[in-house]
């Protein structure tokens, strides 16, 4: 796509990577800080128009709304309005799958801070998107070409 590419992961504090490494699952008032970051950078990125593609495990509903709207989103837990400035348009892709085959893929995984122990924890918490959210679900039991067709589908033609 030529966008900039931004892991979530590496925006992580230093509390955060070792609470996970660790095995300690983290909450919301670990997540908040780490997401309000990431919409900084997203706002960034929309100032300048640049297009940015974000892995994140935005898991709740409550944390794509911090990605759209900023802090606000956790203050009212409602959406900003349309026109005000820090609403950001973005695309969710929920990759979707069973959890043996995300475990299988987190055994892969070398050198990452969360170990696989925590993949329950997250299953545990996920909300998938629903509306009104701008999302669409893809399934991790395609092939890569099939799943990056399938995103850029619905970017380009959406």
């Amino acid at each position: 796509l030529g966008w900039k590419f931004y892991d979530a992961d590496d925006y992580h504090s230093p509390e955060n990577k070792k609470k996970m490494a660790e095995g300690i699952p983290l909450n919301d008032e670990d997540r908040i800080p780490w997401l309000c970051a990431l919409h900084d950078i997203l706002r960034r990125e929309d100032s300048s128009r640049q297009d940015a593609v974000l892995a994140c495990s935005a898991l709740k509903k409550m944390y794509r709304r911090v990605l759209v709207s900023g802090a606000s989103a956790i203050e009212s837990n409602q959406p900003e309005q349309p026109g005000e400035n820090t609403v950001l348009k973005i695309l969710f892709v929920h990759l979707d799958g069973p959890i043996d085959i995300i475990a299988g893929r987190l055994e892969k995984r070398r050198g990452h801070f969360m170990p696989p122990e925590l993949l329950k924890s997250q299953f545990d918490i996920l909300e998938p998107p629903s509306a009104p959210e701008n999302f669409i679900t893809v399934s991790l039991e395609k092939s890569l070409p099939e799943i990056v067709l399938e995103i850029e589908h619905a970017i380009f033609q959406g």
